[in-house]
């Protein structure tokens, strides 16, 4: 189906209006687009939890999206909605809030655009000498000898796609035996902690500070046929809750899997050497090449050193282990 996307440019404060406006027009398909100042201070909020933005998400106005679906009885549908919005322009002043420019711009879109077109670019891949990382909704490829880790998602990171992905998943491959016990911090969608279960880890514990990633993380799980005694999905932080900090460091893990950002690692760095076993591993990566020496500092000054380091293009990944 084609649908009519109308993008009004406002403000913060003028979003409310037009989607009353919208409302009162029966347009209830709408989205909103946070402009630069919304997601600059989102991000300062958040700022231990990030290493950089993607400039494509900077530049823009704050802006309502309205979708109708073109066909010819909503014809009169875009016109009214100019008109609506022309009367809120000629009533500025009584409003008495800045409502912005108001620009009107207008494309048509498939339905598909909106959720779908991802999953064309996520197909079976092979990932390592053994695993083959499979979309929930494709087809395992006809005389595949690999184990197959099948994985949708949804909202939360982590499709094997990926460079920092792909190298965790490499290093796992190379690093872990069965029966070792792994920590997997920052689980996202599962994938690696899922794999190291498939790969013959005893206990696995998936955890996250997302209630999201940790739903998407037990459908998959559930999805690839985990014993779930063996594989445990805990939601909380580790940096600021020192209780749920304690239930974690009591046990030692023989790998510890942190494919997340260069800040958080560099926050975890004292608290992960507590998480390992003498002998155990720390499995890192999400680092971008020009932090890779601060990663590398703080895991120092915590008694761990880097035995391995991979790169992807503008990422990095550590194989660590206690210094000796």
């Amino acid at each position: 189906m084609k649908w009519k996307e109308i993008t009004i440019y406002t403000t913060e404060e003028g979003t409310e209006i037009i989607l009353a406006r919208l409302d009162m027009l029966g347009i209830t398909q709408v989205n909103i687009v946070q402009g630069d100042e919304e997601i600059d201070a989102l991000l300062h909020s958040c700022e231990k939890y990030w290493d950089y933005a993607d400039e494509a998400a900077m530049g823009k106005q704050p802006s309502v999206q309205a979708y109708v679906s073109d066909v010819p009885e909503n014809a009169a549908v875009e016109q009214a909605v100019r008109n609506s919005i022309a009367e809120l322009g000629s009533m500025r002043s009584e409003i008495g809030i800045d409502m912005g420019s108001l620009k009107i711009e207008v494309r048509s879109v498939d339905e598909e655009d909106w959720a779908n077109n991802w999953k064309a670019y996520f197909k079976p891949m092979p990932v390592g000498e053994k695993l083959l990382v499979c979309p929930s909704w494709e087809k395992i490829p006809d005389g595949n000898t690999r184990a197959v880790l099948k994985i949708d998602p949804g909202m939360a990171f982590g499709t094997g796609t990926h460079h920092t992905t792909r190298m965790c998943l490499e290093l796992l491959e190379e690093n872990i035996k069965n029966g070792d016990l792994v920590a997997d911090l920052g689980c996202g969608s599962g994938i690696l902690s899922i794999a190291a279960s498939l790969m013959g880890a005893k206990e696995t514990y998936a955890i996250d500070i997302d209630p999201v990633a940790a739903r998407v993380a037990a459908e998959n799980a559930e999805l690839n046929g985990i014993d779930m005694s063996g594989y445990f999905i805990r939601i909380g932080d580790i940096l600021s809750d020192e209780k749920f900090r304690d239930d974690i460091s009591g046990r030692q893990y023989d790998i510890v899997l942190a494919n997340i950002v260069a800040n958080v690692i560099i926050a975890f760095a004292p608290v992960i050497p507590q998480l390992m076993k003498p002998d155990g591993k720390l499995i890192a990566s999400g680092i971008i090449a020009d932090r890779l020496d601060e990663v590398l500092d703080a895991l120092k000054a915590n008694g761990l050193e880097a035995v391995e380091i991979c790169s992807g293009e503008d990422w990095r990944a550590v194989l660590a282990a206690k210094i000796s």
